[in-house]
């Protein structure tokens, strides 16, 4: 019978078996990388789902902006992730312990390697349905565990091994000397290989809508055009007489071309030239002002989601179904979704968990069809329903609430990223970022309101997002005068002006960037410019000798001024006056 280590050894076993873990979790992560098939996604989307509200709270409201303050995103999130490693880790060394002790009792150091691949390719295979992480796991443990048998069988020698008089306990440390090599290289390579795997490549790489199949011409039709309609005290993001120019007497860069800025038309807007003029009005229209995000947030715009790990969807393995309490159930693919005549819209989202001058409200082009016409096919008969995520989130609204809501494929005139839903997401404008729901699966009409995953933990942010004014640039001028400047959004309600005070003074207005445009549904409602998007504002004034309060507040375009009390992002988002001090 082959030699093996004595079972009064369980701290060696224990150990091994560890390593035996870490490796195969990094095996799986060498094969799935950053999706859904890595062994501690589907641990983490039930810690997610499963985790005390009053836990998950905690984690949203005051560890991540505990995070944010020391420079690290989403701290709550990432702890969810590293205690699923953890658990991930554990599941898999308990497998790997009970093959080593299996092999111990049989004394058959083969049925131990083999039990070192059979039992975690199981365990993955069951936690993620994919047979190839199932196998870098298991893989990857039984070369762990094997190395270690190999080593204090002797046919793996190190130099100064020991004589044959203590063979039980150099035997001991001989096989985790070779389970702690092969762990580091395993996990090393693991770590190197998964971090190269991004997902699929139609998600890892947004490329050009005009690159897409589809009837383009007549995506053409719905696209943003010339703000035809002069900019009125009662229409959203009104004020300023729309030419960019504030009480201080600035401008803006004055590029803007006699039609309109230059932006599209309505003919041929939906081309990829129409998208780039949108695209280009947007720099035009942003002030330029240090430190300052412009109108168009980019690669800049935020990700909060559920999981950290994101869904990996294919966009040719992409489908929508509409189905309960309608007429005709449907189901509309990618190329389908694609051909239909689609619309350009700018639009700011802002995350209900946003702190009041928060950096969680972004503003991006956005490319898709209306809701309202995909439910018309349908034939609905409820008035509610229900909306799935391919990552297990979902949310409820009634169908009035998306009356002017669409399926985006499309963002800054690419297709979406992944960490923004691709390939295809649903946006409401003007609503919480949190009812805006990515890599969308299907609708499902009902008869009766549904409550969503954040109302059954109770959150109310699927309501129209509240205004606030922000302030995040300060710069000190070198004629000694100090330039602040932020953000101002409200919802679908449109932002009129934007207010500032200095140590409780007299309120003074700012200087406003020049509205987006407004997309063609949007004009057929009569609104001059987009009704959800944000608008930038800057003040330059002489500043006191002393430190002083910088106080600002926005005012919608039906003159109502943001509430001045302040409230936190729980339960309902953060509202109240930005007060920023600002030293001499």
């Amino acid at each position: 019978m082959p030699k093996t280590p004595s079972l009064d050894l369980p701290r060696t076993l224990g150990l091994r078996a560890i390593l035996a873990g870490v490796a195969g979790l990094a095996g799986s992560y060498a094969v799935a990388g950053q999706t859904p098939t890595f062994v501690a996604a589907p641990i983490e989307s039930w810690l997610a789902a499963t985790v005390p509200d009053v836990l998950l709270r905690i984690a949203i409201t005051i560890v991540t902006p505990l995070g944010e303050s020391l420079g690290i995103e989403h701290l709550g999130q990432a702890l969810n992730l590293g205690f699923a490693l953890v658990l991930g880790v554990g599941l898999l060394s308990a497998l790997a312990l009970a093959a080593l002790a299996t092999g111990r009792v049989r004394g058959d150091r083969a049925t131990t390697v083999a039990l070192a691949l059979v039992l975690p390719w199981l365990a993955v295979f069951v936690l993620t349905a994919d047979l190839a992480s199932a196998l870098g796991a298991g893989l990857a443990s039984a070369v762990v565990v094997s190395l270690g048998e190999l080593a204090d069988s002797g046919l793996v020698a190190s130099i100064g091994a020991a004589d044959a008089a203590g063979a039980d306990t150099d035997g001991g440390r001989r096989d985790l000397l070779g389970s702690l090599a092969g762990a580091v290289v395993v996990a090393l390579g693991g770590f190197f290989i998964g971090n190269r795997s991004a997902g699929s490549e139609t998600a890892r790489s947004p490329q050009p809508l005009s690159e897409l199949g589809g009837n383009r011409s007549a995506n053409a039709t719905r696209a943003a055009g010339t703000d035809t309609a002069t900019p009125t005290e009662n229409g959203p993001n009104a004020g300023n007489s729309g030419d960019g120019s504030g009480p201080d007497g600035t401008e803006t860069d004055g590029t803007d071309e006699a039609n309109g800025d230059g932006e599209a038309d309505g003919n041929g807007g939906g081309s990829p030239a129409g998208i780039d003029q949108l695209l280009a009005t947007a720099r035009r229209r942003s002030l330029s002002v240090p430190d300052l995000e412009g109108l168009l947030s980019g690669e800049d715009f935020y990700e909060v989601d559920i999981n950290s790990i994101d869904p990996d969807v294919r966009a040719a393995d992409w489908s929508l179904s509409i189905s309960g309490a309608v007429e005709n159930e449907i189901s509309i693919g990618y190329d389908d979704l694609t051909s239909m005549a689609a619309e350009h819209r700018f639009a700011t989202l802002r995350c209900v968990s946003d702190t009041l001058n928060g950096a969680e409200a972004d503003t991006a082009l956005w490319t898709g069809v209306p809701v309202s016409g995909l439910l018309e096919r349908a034939e609905s008969t409820g008035k509610h329903l229900r909306i799935d995520a391919a990552d297990d989130y979902f949310q409820g609204f009634s169908i009035d609430e998306l009356e002017n809501a669409m399926i985006v494929y499309g963002m800054d005139g690419m297709t979406l990223p992944r960490g923004h839903g691709a390939p295809v997401r649903l946006l409401v404008p003007g609503h919480w970022g949190e009812i805006q729901v990515k890599w969308l699966e299907s609708i499902e009409v009902r008869t009766q309101p549904v409550k969503g995953f954040w109302e059954r933990r109770g959150w109310h942010g699927t309501g129209e997002a509240h205004t606030v004014a922000k302030l995040h640039a300060r710069n000190r001028l070198g004629d000694g005068r100090v330039q602040v400047g932020g953000h101002a959004y409200a919802g679908a309600r449109g932002v009129k002006r934007v207010e500032l005070s200095i140590d409780g003074g007299d309120w003074r207005e700012t200087e406003l960037s020049k509205p987006l445009p407004a997309a063609p549904s949007e004009r057929e409602r009569g609104l001059p410019a987009a009704e959800a998007a944000w608008r930038q504002w800057t003040h330059t004034y002489d500043p006191p000798d002393a430190a002083h309060e910088v106080r600002v507040r926005a005012v919608e375009a039906d003159g109502t001024i943001q509430p001045r009390e302040v409230a936190e992002p729980y339960p309902r988002g953060a509202t109240g006056w930005v007060s920023v001090t600002v030293e001499p």
